[in-house]
């Protein structure tokens, strides 16, 4: 049992599609472990594995009393009907923004034995469904935003003090981020 360290924005491991998992021995069970070990920390809804530092497609939940995990989740069922959320991201600390998502979703996945499972939720379940998986396909929360919502985010996150490490002179001018983040801010 291993709560991990949470991967922050600018690694590209976060911005990277993941790899479905094929092998289900002690390694696949480990990784499972540890996603629900570092999911169960109050104010914490998801955790994909790319934000432990792992490409492979599994990620864990603990919403509103369910807790989880998807190995190889795909979503299968989004309603039209939408919700307009806070929305906020473990590896982009502290800072929330106004997100889009479907009121409802339904995600097709496997557990540990490959036998197929279904989850489904609807608002912060449906939300953390959604935000997940977009984590196992290189997407962050932030890539959905409005463009001068998103620029605002990139701005914040240029700004906050976990962005640059801790030895590192604060910017004077623009950051270059690299392009899949939107270039210079």
């Amino acid at each position: 049992m291993s709560m991990r360290p949470i991967v922050r924005f600018g690694d590209p491991v976060l911005v990277t599609r993941t790899t479905p998992v094929t092998t289900f021995d002690q390694r696949t069970k480990k990784l499972v472990q540890d996603l629900l070990d570092t999911v169960d920390a109050p104010g914490r809804a998801g955790v994909a594995a790319t934000q432990i530092g792992v490409g492979s497609r599994v990620f864990s939940y603990a919403v509103e009393g369910r807790t989880g995990y998807v190995i190889n989740p795909e979503i299968v069922d989004l309603s039209e009907e939408q919700q307009d959320c806070d929305e906020g991201c473990l590896s982009i600390p502290r800072l929330w923004y106004r997100t889009e998502r479907a009121l409802r979703a339904v995600v097709k996945g496997v557990d540990l034995r490959n036998e197929p499972i279904t989850v489904e939720g609807t608002g912060l379940m449906a939300q953390c469904l959604q935000h997940e998986t977009d984590h196992l396909d290189g997407m962050l929360y932030i890539d959905r935003l409005a463009p001068q919502s998103r620029k605002r985010a990139l701005r914040d996150i240029r700004h906050s003090d976990w962005f640059l490490p801790s030895n590192a002179p604060a910017p004077t001018t623009s950051v270059r981020l690299p392009s899949a983040f939107g270039g210079n801010v």
